[in-house]
């Protein structure tokens, strides 16, 4: 049950990644109804480097991880929704190293903007008040930040272009509930089970937000510039703490108390997964089986 406790996803353009100790699968649906799966074996850090999975340092390691792969994946599907449009193109990615360096610093670029949006424009907001008092400061500045989240999560929500990742995103949740439930990976098995699930990145994001309002309280208020960069330092730490905090939900997702702290992170779901058709469970499903290496139901070009 740890190994699948392991195993999770996200949704790309047209299709599902999938994770599990050993492989990185992408399954995408093509113009012509093909299922087109593509699988790189892959093992964690802190797998291959014991002194690297000890609580909180691990989480932050599986973050960076987590989101090299997703933007890698990502751009994997964009490539072949650009190879859809025209055929004869070959993309505009560089191969090997160049490859490599280009999502590195895609990664360095999404964390830093986030880092700016969710930690740094809340920080001046909060200043522009006049606030005194350190406790009533922080509270602000996170309820501030809690705000620009939701914002941030409904605006995208509204956008149409999302809607049919959001659909994926719930054929993602739904093959996992199905290997969560030790049934067998068909599409009848999966429609029953829901679209939100306790370990989606979503709830994460939230719990990151809550933990950096619990953290920044015992750091007070930032008076210059050297606190506020002392103050982005913990950053790490906050998400170390996040996820722990999802693991332990992933263990003990039937304990009443686990139910009551994850229900925001349900709720807010609600915004970024819809119902898929049984397509797109069946591409969930085809990547979900690539990862575990099993054996496909039905011919599935690699």
């Amino acid at each position: 049950m740890e190994k699948i406790r392991e195993v999770g996803g996200q949704a790309v353009i047209e299709g599902v990644m999938m994770r599990s100790p050993e492989f990185v699968s992408v399954a995408i649906r093509k113009s012509n109804g093909e299922i087109f799966v593509k699988r790189d074996p892959y093992i964690a850090l802190t797998k291959r480097f014991k002194f690297l999975n000890i609580p909180v340092i691990r989480g932050i390691i599986v973050l960076i991880e987590t989101l090299y792969l997703g933007v890698k994946t990502l751009m994997f599907s964009a490539d072949e929704a650009m190879k859809e449009l025209s055929p004869k193109s070959k993309g505009t990615r560089k191969e090997g190293l160049l490859e490599s360096l280009w999502i590195f610093l895609m990664v360095i670029l999404g964390v830093g903007l986030g880092i700016l949006i969710f930690f740094y424009l809340p920080l001046i907001f909060t200043d522009f008040l006049k606030i005194k008092g350190s406790l009533l400061f922080n509270l602000v500045d996170g309820l501030i930040r809690l705000t620009i989240f939701l914002v941030y999560i409904y605006l995208i929500s509204l956008w149409k272009d999302m809607r049919r990742i959001f659909e994926y995103h719930g054929a993602e949740h739904k093959s996992i509930y199905t290997l969560e439930a030790e049934e067998e990976l068909t599409v009848e098995n999966a429609k029953k089970y829901s679209t939100l699930h306790p370990r989606c990145g979503t709830s994460f994001l939230l719990i990151v937000v809550i933990v950096s309002i619990l953290v920044f309280i015992f750091l007070g208020r930032p008076h210059t510039f050297t606190d506020r960069l002392i103050r982005l330092s913990f950053i790490p730490l906050i998400a170390g703490i996040s996820y722990e905090l999802i693991k332990l939900s992933g263990r003990k997702k039937d304990s009443r108390l686990t139910k009551v702290l994850t229900a925001p992170g349900m709720w807010l779901q609600k915004m970024t997964t819809k119902e898929p058709d049984e397509k797109q469970l069946e591409v969930a499903i085809a990547s979900l089986k690539s990862a575990l290496n099993l054996p496909q139901e039905r011919e599935i070009r690699e």
